[in-house]
């Protein structure tokens, strides 16, 4: 499709609206995912250190009651 001006190709033969709309809610879409899965990520690392540190913690416990 060749369009004449960029007016007539934001325009899209008078579906412009419904192609920028769908552009615009995909891009949300796909920036929402990335988003959710960044803080996902970065949740789910701070539960296995805090898990990783806990359990360190009771081992040292163990050993020094063993100790005692």
């Amino acid at each position: 499709m060749k369009f004449d001006s960029l007016s007539a190709f934001l325009a899209m033969g008078g579906y412009g609206f419904y192609v920028w709309l769908s552009f615009a809610v995909t891009l949300v879409a796909l920036l929402g995912l990335v988003v959710s899965s960044i803080t996902t990520r970065k949740r789910l690392l701070r539960e296995v250190q805090q898990k990783q540190a806990r359990a360190a913690r009771r081992k040292a416990a163990q050993k020094l009651e063993n100790t005692l």
